[in-house]
């Protein structure tokens, strides 16, 4: 019997020794019409949050007075809804589309199918847009009860993704199987401490793990900092950053494709690395760098992996962090919306949904500074003399762009503009102002052709981008500001 299998079976005894059934687990024979389990998947979501576990659990095949194994006729592999596939079909109807997996096994020669499903977060679970719970051994509708939508409410309002459970009720012996605690010492510059308990005192001290009846938490922020495989982590494992190098400029012909395995902060390292050992070097950028250089600063690259890792939405199931490398640029991408706006990367402290994330990220040296970061990308592309970087949003996803060297004449209006805004941004931040004269030097462009720097100025003054706040003065002299300073 192999490991999943075997923990499925102890999984079910567990829930077999339960008294009678509770708000967050419901046991069935047969009956599985599409419509029940879909207000199933709501309730128990609901239910689950509410009591502060991990998974709420749907399971067919078990009698729900004694718990008796009896089987059952149900095969969610089978199952269809019109022509389409029934886990498909549910996926299709929850908001937001919430963790779940039918598991298929025996027990004693009858077929069990257990349902795990992911606790709600954020908001309550909806099935055809209708929000379920369960009352004692009922489903209901949660508008029904207010006080129990109150007090959900209030579960998601205090409870940040860090503190959620990745692993629950576990001996310290798995704890220290699942974690790669040996690199939290060395990360941090501490000794490892002598004995299980002493290192599981230290990981607990951090709110990497948490005490629970019978054994130990571990919380989502343990597992995607120091997991030894995200893989074990179920809400985990589609987290992991991926990597992609294009041939080309396009999507079109993959060349490699790699996903990491580690958690953030042992595997962050080896990421970097890994990405910088895909690109060219370029032997001349520009005028300022005469050597062999990567393609893109290392540090600019590193900022932003560990930006979209850091300030991603890890409730956005099915999608994680991604690198991708193509001839003229490298994308790469969070789940998410950003809290501040774009064009405001620069200059605003970063607010984080993930504020545990980013302060121990920051202790290990990760990332910058808070409020350091993207300022630094801009400098190093300035010094690199590349295209400003570009910051965008698609309807659930942040990416940042770097661009390849390109020379001034080859770049288009909207390359120009947006570099003079950025470097604007970054004289503002460094308490100096831009000129025609800065921007020139920022384009490695010569003196005698300043007027190509006074068009670019006023295309981004026309933009509504920057102004200028001492027109007293000759063109060249006159000093510049981001619109939003002034």
């Amino acid at each position: 019997m192999d490991r999943r299998l075997t923990e499925l079976h102890g999984l079910l005894a567990e829930l077999r020794k339960l008294p009678r059934e509770v708000d967050w687990v419901e046991f069935k024979h047969d009956n599985a019409t599409p419509e029940e389990i879909g207000e199933y998947l709501s309730a128990l979501s609901n239910a689950a949050a509410l009591a502060g576990k991990v998974q709420a659990y749907l399971v067919w095949g078990i009698d729900d007075a004694t718990h008796d194994v009896v089987g059952t006729r149900f095969d969610p592999a089978s199952a269809k809804v019109g022509n389409e596939e029934l886990e498909s079909w549910l996926l299709r109807l929850l908001s937001p589309r919430i963790n779940f997996r039918f598991h298929v096994f025996e027990v004693s020669d009858q077929r069990v199918v257990l349902l795990e499903i992911g606790a709600a977060f954020r908001h309550p679970v909806q099935f055809r847009s209708v929000e379920f719970i369960r009352i004692g051994t009922y489903k209901k509708k949660l508008k029904d009860f207010p006080e129990k939508e109150r007090e959900l409410w209030h579960v998601f309002d205090q409870t940040p993704f860090e503190r959620e459970v990745a692993a629950e009720k576990i001996s310290g012996d798995e704890v220290l199987r699942l974690l790669d605690y040996p690199a939290y010492f060395e990360l941090l510059g501490q000794p490892l401490p002598e004995g299980r308990e002493a290192v599981l005192a230290a990981l607990d001290s951090d709110g990497l793990l948490a005490q629970a009846a019978g054994g130990w938490n571990i919380t989502n922020l343990g597992a995607i900092l120091f997991a030894k495989r995200l893989a074990d982590f179920r809400t985990l494992q589609r987290k992991a950053v991926r990597v992609v190098l294009y041939k080309g400029n396009s999507r079109v012909e993959t060349v490699r494709e790699q996903e990491g395995g580690k958690g953030y902060a042992t595997g962050f390292q080896g990421l970097i690395d890994f990405v910088t050992g895909l690109l060219p070097s370029n032997e001349v950028i520009g005028r300022a760098l005469r050597k062999q250089v990567p393609m893109f600063p290392a540090l600019a690259i590193r900022e932003l992996i560990a930006n979209a890792m850091i300030h991603q939405d890890f409730h956005l199931t099915g999608t994680g962090p991604m690198v991708e490398i193509f001839a003229d640029r490298m994308e790469i991408t969070n789940p998410g919306l950003p809290l501040v706006q774009t064009h405001r990367f620069l200059d605003s402290p970063p607010r984080s949904r993930n504020e545990g994330l980013a302060s121990f990220m920051r202790r290990i040296g990760v990332c910058e500074e808070r409020g350091s970061g993207v300022d630094k990308v801009v400098f190093q592309t300035e010094l690199y003399q590349l295209p400003a970087p570009l910051f965008e949003t698609t309807d659930e996803h942040t990416r940042a762009l770097l661009f390849a060297h390109r020379e001034f004449r080859d770049m288009d209006k909207a390359d120009r503009v947006r570099a003079s805004y950025l470097h604007a941004c970054l004289r503002y931040v460094q308490r100096d102002d831009m000129t025609n004269t800065t921007l020139r030097e920022r384009f490695g462009i010569e003196e005698k052709n300043s007027s190509m720097v006074s068009r670019v100025i006023k295309d981004t003054i026309a933009a509504g981008l920057i102004v200028c706040h001492d027109d007293t003065v000759g063109s060249r002299a006159r000093k510049y500001l981001p619109r939003w300073a002034r």
